[in-house]
């Protein structure tokens, strides 16, 4: 029997593609600046590995959390909708990190949504679990 995850799947693809994004542009940076290890105190360099980090961070949790109430059958708009807010925070906070000069309120919008929808998710699969 084959699983489908089809919310997760696309969310998985999106994190991936963000994920990689944030990837060359911290690669770009070190070629830029000759940085192999560290970030030889370069602000922008220093941001985008931050910006980087935290997307590895905070996308697998959300991706575990979603998988799961995807396969306990919660309500698929709902997941559909927490998954667009988790793909477009992730894609704010990342830009702000990624690109020098920048507003910082990217930063935050994207974190508060981050939080927001991994509440939903929480919620979700506590939700279904319960049910």
């Amino acid at each position: 029997m084959m699983i489908s995850l089809p919310i997760t799947s696309l969310t998985a693809l999106f994190a991936g593609l963000l994920i990689l994004l944030l990837t060359v542009r911290v690669v770009q940076l070190r070629r830029r600046g000759g940085v192999v290890h560290g970030d030889n105190n370069d602000r922008a360099l220093m941001k985008a590995i931050r910006g980087h980090a935290n997307a590895v961070e905070q996308m697998p949790i959300a991706l575990i959390l979603m998988g799961l109430s995807e396969l306990q059958g919660a309500n698929t708009a709902w997941l559909a909708a927490v998954a667009a807010v988790i793909v477009t925070g992730r894609s704010l906070h990342g830009a702000y990190f990624a690109f020098h000069g920048l507003h910082w309120r990217l930063r935050t919008t994207g974190m508060w949504m981050t939080l927001a929808a991994q509440l939903g998710l929480l919620v979700s699969l506590a939700l279904v679990l319960l049910a």
